[in-house]
C-alpha cells in the first residue's frame, strides 16, 4: 500500500466486541495522529455512536452481539452517507466480507494488520482512494461472484460509459492502482483519476470497492478473467 498523502487526521470510531482490539487499536491510531472518537462493542452500539459522532471511518468488526457488522453498516450508511466503513475481519476469504462490499463498505483489512497498514488504510478511506488490499479483495469478489448460477447482463447504466471509461473500470476491477492503469493505458496518473472520477459519477459510485462488486454482478468482468491488453490509444 502507498503512504497516504498529508491531510487532515480523519475522525474513526471503532467498533469490535473484544476490548483488546479496540484498545490496541486505538493506541496505534493515536499514536499516529488520528483521532479515535469513540468505541462500540457491538453493530447496535456502533450505530447510536456514529450517528451523535458522525465519524469519518467506521473500524467494523463483522461478528458481534445485538446487531452484527453487516447491518450496523447498512444501517450507518444509509444515516452517513459520507461515513467510510473499514471492515475488520480474522481471514481474508471471510464469506461475509463480500456482502459488507455490497452494501457499501469501502474495503477489508485482516485483524492482523501491521500498525503502519491500518493508520495508512484510515487515511486511504477517508479520501476516497479505496479499494484496500487489491488481490485479496479481488480474490474474495471471484469467489463469492462464482458462486451464481445465473449469467448477470451488463446494466443499462454501463451504456452511459466511453468505451475508454469501461476499460478503466475493466481494470480498476481486476484490482490494478491508478499508477497501474497509467501504465497499462500508456495514460498521465491525472488522466487516469479524471477517468475514474467520472465513472463515479456516471454510476452513482461510492468508491473502488463498489466499482468492482458492479464490474462483477453486471458481468463486464467475471470470475477467472485474465489480465488485459494493452489498449492504442487514449
Amino acid at each position: 500500500m502507498t503512504t497516504a498523502t498529508a491531510g487532515p487526521a480523519p475522525r474513526v470510531l471503532i467498533a469490535d466486541d473484544q476490548t483488546l482490539i479496540r484498545t490496541g487499536f486505538r493506541l496505534i491510531l493515536t499514536a499516529r495522529g488520528i483521532d479515535v472518537v469513540g468505541e462500540a462493542a457491538d453493530g447496535a452500539d456502533a450505530l447510536t455512536a456514529a450517528s451523535e459522532l458522525r465519524p469519518d471511518v467506521v473500524l467494523m468488526d463483522i461478528r458481534m452481539p445485538n446487531m452484527d457488522g453487516l447491518e450496523a453498516t447498512r444501517r450507518i450508511l444509509e444515516r452517513l452517507p459520507e461515513c467510510r466503513v473499514l471492515i475488520l475481519t480474522t481471514f481474508d476469504l471471510d464469506r461475509y466480507v463480500y456482502t459488507a462490499l455490497s452494501i457499501g463498505a469501502s474495503g477489508f483489512l485482516l485483524k492482523d494488520v501491521t500498525p503502519e497498514h491500518l493508520a495508512a488504510a484510515v487515511r486511504l478511506v477517508d479520501t476516497g482512494d479505496a479499494l484496500l488490499a487489491p488481490s485479496i479483495t479481488r480474490r474474495l469478489v471471484e469467489r463469492f461472484a462464482s458462486d451464481s448460477t445465473r449469467t448477470p447482463a451488463v446494466h443499462t447504466d454501463l451504456a452511459t460509459l466511453t468505451p475508454r471509461e469501461l476499460e478503466v473500470l475493466t481494470l480498476l476491477a481486476r484490482g490494478l492502482s491508478n499508477a497501474e492503469l497509467a501504465t497499462e493505458l500508456t495514460l498521465s496518473e491525472a488522466t487516469v483519476k479524471s477517468h475514474v472520477a467520472r465513472i463515479f459519477a456516471k454510476l452513482s459510485l461510492r468508491d473502488r470497492a463498489q466499482a468492482v462488486v458492479l464490474a462483477y454482478e453486471t458481468g463486464l468482468v467475471r470470475p477467472g478473467d485474465s489480465g488485459a491488453s494493452r489498449s492504442s490509444g487514449p
